[in-house]
């Protein structure tokens, strides 16, 4: 019963963080306040797991493919098709849902249990909306632009690790990342980063604006966020794939 509670009041609070923003000057503010802080901040990190993931992607596959009748070729149409179907989208995801989950929890949570929330609310500004609103925008909107550059670097890694460790050329990495493409894989990929970022946004919110209690239970807070976040994006994920490939 406890959770049917917790998905009626998330909820609502959808329904008020989707009004029409108080003040637009503001709002825009906030906005680029949050496309810095939860997109701009994690270039590095995506950067630097998916070249190196790309890599290892591209030499366990090498290694496997003992066989002399299969071509080389073949290492890169799995790198691509690896990288672009799963790692890029869903495992960025579960990594930016722990870096920018509890970031968002521990920020509104803070401003809830030091009364700044409260605050806004006297003041007549709807907090949810102001608060929760600039930080689904900026994800759902920067968050497809960090996918698409972990998929380039991720590949780009692949092609370094042959190339460095001899195990494949790079012409024939090529020829495989050129087999069968299928734009729609792209879309696929798109969409559900989509549903993720969002999911990103939102969930660690839920858990900051209803904490109750001090600083403890605001890191409570943000380690229920980043558990609950992955295991939706875990569900949601599937359930594309089954809708969007099957």
């Amino acid at each position: 019963m406890n959770y049917i509670e917790h998905v009626g009041k998330y909820f609502l609070m959808l329904l008020q963080v989707f009004k029409k923003p108080q003040k637009g000057r503001f709002f825009y503010e906030s906005l680029l306040k949050e496309i810095e802080e939860l997109g701009l901040k994690s270039l590095g990190i995506i950067m630097f797991i998916s070249f190196f993931i790309g890599g290892v992607i591209a030499l366990q596959t090498a290694l496997n493919l003992e066989s002399p009748f299969i071509p080389k070729s073949l290492i890169g149409f799995a790198a691509k098709r690896s990288i672009i179907l799963e790692f890029a989208p869903t495992f960025c995801s579960i990594i930016l849902a722990g870096k920018v989950g509890s970031y968002i929890t521990s920020s509104i949570g803070t401003m809830r249990v030091t009364e700044q929330i409260d605050a806004l609310e006297v003041m007549g500004i709807n907090s949810l909306n102001h608060l929760v609103l600039p930080k689904v925008i900026a994800t759902v909107f920067f968050y497809p632009f960090l996918i698409a550059l972990s998929m380039v670097v991720g590949i780009f890694g692949g092609w370094i690790a042959g190339v460095l460790t001899g195990l494949f050329s790079g012409i024939d990495y090529i020829d495989g990342l050129q087999t069968d493409f299928n734009p729609f894989l792209i879309k696929y990929a798109m969409i559900k980063t989509l549903v993720f970022a969002f999911l990103i946004a939102t969930v660690p919110s839920y858990h900051g604006y209803y904490v109750k209690g001090g600083s403890i239970a605001v890191g409570k807070a943000s380690t229920q966020s980043v558990v609950w976040t992955t295991i939706l994006i875990v569900i949601a994920n599937y359930l594309l794939t089954q809708m969007l490939l099957t």
